[in-house]
């Protein structure tokens, strides 16, 4: 596939970064030439410094058939513009990075189909959306749902009271009767694992589990954790994921919202009803303490200060709540945040590539997840007619090691995958997905094959 991305920020960074480890032949477009640089030197793409809206970069860049355009850049009004000038010269597909949710109701985005704008991507709402979702279901790291919740991915950290420590998948397996849930991946420091029935689950280890909605109780169990829907929540910061959350919230939840600028509170507490608006330092501990933070179920650090948001999320840990949420938007942060302590860490930019990078995979691909902290991916498959994962049982057709079938649903009915699995056409398939993995599932997941 033949991609163009304009803006070379973080997000395009990533994308670009991400992308690249497929066989797309990746074009990236920004007009500072000191981000194009770094990017030119260690990965294999073609960057043009200038423009995105530049007809002449632009029929440059496109002039060999684009598949996917994808417009990236700081500034909402360079996105829609590249977005549309691409199009006409010739972009069969192109995606557009907007900060305006008016754009994003259902007549405006047909509006903007019919000027050639295909896709509009709001970063902050898919950050937003990520931590209410989280908030539902305090008992995990991360979560998705797959065919309405009928399969789910849970991803948990497992402390020193974690009933499964120190057994083999196996042991856990056999103890469960009919195989409602699967570990399909463990993360362990900073590798991550697809596992075997030999591997033994260790203090510390985050375990990404595939499990039926009957399976959930066990899960839990097994892991000691608890799921309770958070009922009180402060969040620190009002940017626009902070905004967000708290609009999605205030009349489900007590919600409290802390930020230090003055004109932006009285902004936000018009604004927000039914939340409750303080002026104030979030990085002072007594301020938290006043106003409440041990008696929350839930804490959410959405500044834009990554330092400020995990030192916040420790002090909450630290008094006894019982989840804490922190945006880390620095990629080497990540690993350190989640070893602290910390319950959930959120990037936009790993939010914001997984939705856009569905657009670049195999046509039968329904969702995909990148998973933060790693390089791995959860897909969910449509499974066509003659695809050759249907051709035997699971351990006899070759699957790559570097990728794990968690489940599935067929005709509105979950399973768990083993070993001993038959994949049907027709069937959604959850896949669990190390990069080393992606080109090589689109054999397995391709209709009619020779």
């Amino acid at each position: 596939m033949r991609i163009v991305i304009a803006g070379a920020g973080e997000v395009g960074t990533h994308l670009a970064k991400m992308l690249s480890q497929s066989e797309h032949e990746i074009i990236l477009i920004d007009t500072e030439v000191e981000r194009l640089t770094p990017i030119d030197s260690s990965i294999d793409v073609l960057t043009y410094e200038g423009s995105a809206t530049s007809l002449n970069i632009l029929k440059e860049a496109l002039k060999n058939n684009t598949d996917l355009f994808i417009a990236v850049a700081h500034y909402e009004d360079t996105n829609i513009s590249a977005s549309i000038l691409a199009k006409k010269l010739g972009a069969k597909k192109v995606i557009a990075r907007v900060d305006n949710m008016e754009y994003l109701e259902r007549n405006n985005k047909e509006f903007f189909r019919s000027i050639g704008v295909d896709h509009m991507i709001y970063p902050e709402l898919i950050a937003a959306k990520e931590v209410i979702s989280l908030l539902k279901e305090t008992g995990t790291t991360e979560f998705m749902d797959f065919a309405g919740g009928l399969l789910s991915l849970f991803v948990q950290k497992l402390e020193k009271n974690a009933p499964v420590l120190n057994k083999r998948i196996e042991e856990v397996s056999n103890t469960l009767g009919p195989i409602e849930y699967r570990a399909v991946a463990i993360k362990r420091h900073e590798h991550t694992i697809i596992p075997r029935g030999k591997e033994e689950f260790l203090d510390g280890d985050l375990a990404f589990v595939i499990s039926t909605r009957e399976g959930i109780a066990d899960m839990m169990k097994f892991s000691g954790k608890k799921n309770v829907e958070a009922k009180s929540i402060m969040i620190l910061g009002g940017s626009r994921v902070g905004r967000h959350i708290a609009q999605k919230l205030q009349n489900y939840c007590q919600v409290k919202l802390i930020d230090y600028d003055l004109e932006k509170c009285r902004d936000l507490a018009e604004d927000l009803e039914d939340t409750l608006v303080i002026n104030g330092d979030g990085r002072d501990g007594d301020l938290l303490a006043e106003e409440g933070l041990q008696n929350m179920d839930a804490f959410v650090a959405v500044t834009g200060n990554s330092e400020t948001n995990i030192l916040s999320c420790l002090l909450a840990k630290k008094i006894g709540v019982m989840k804490t949420i922190a945006e880390v938007e620095n990629m080497e942060y990540i690993n350190l945040a989640e070893n602290s302590g910390i319950d959930t860490i959120i990037n936009k930019k790993i939010a914001t590539a997984s939705r856009i990078f569905r657009h670049t995979m195999n046509p039968n691909v329904t969702q995909v997840k990148m998973m933060t902290g790693t390089d791995a991916e959860v897909i969910e498959y449509n499974v066509p007619e003659g695809a050759l994962i249907t051709s035997g049982p699971l351990k006899l057709i070759d699957f790559p090691r570097d990728a794990i079938v968690g489940g599935g649903i067929r005709k509105y009915k979950p399973y768990i995958a083993t070993g001993d699995t038959l994949i049907q056409a027709g069937d959604k398939v959850v896949v669990f997905a190390l990069p080393s993995a992606f080109d090589k599932l689109n054999k397995f997941f391709t209709g009619d094959r020779k």
